[in-house]
């Protein structure tokens, strides 16, 4: 029994990724440079990814 996978590389860090299904417009992480990625494409079992610019809530502190 074969797993499929897709593979796709973080723009930033260039480091290569392979990660289970996921649909469009998911996000995950990368694993080097923590970098929070959106799936924007997937073609031929390759991901096109882009970074999410992530909000942190200001607390007031």
């Amino acid at each position: 029994m074969t797993t499929a996978t897709l593979s796709g590389a973080c723009p930033e860090c260039e480091t290569d990724l392979t990660v289970p299904p996921v649909v469009q417009g998911e996000t995950l992480s990368c694993p080097e440079c923590l970098l929070t990625l959106r799936v924007e494409e997937i073609t031929d079992g390759r991901l096109t990814l882009e970074m999410v610019e992530v909000q942190l809530r200001d607390w007031g502190q």
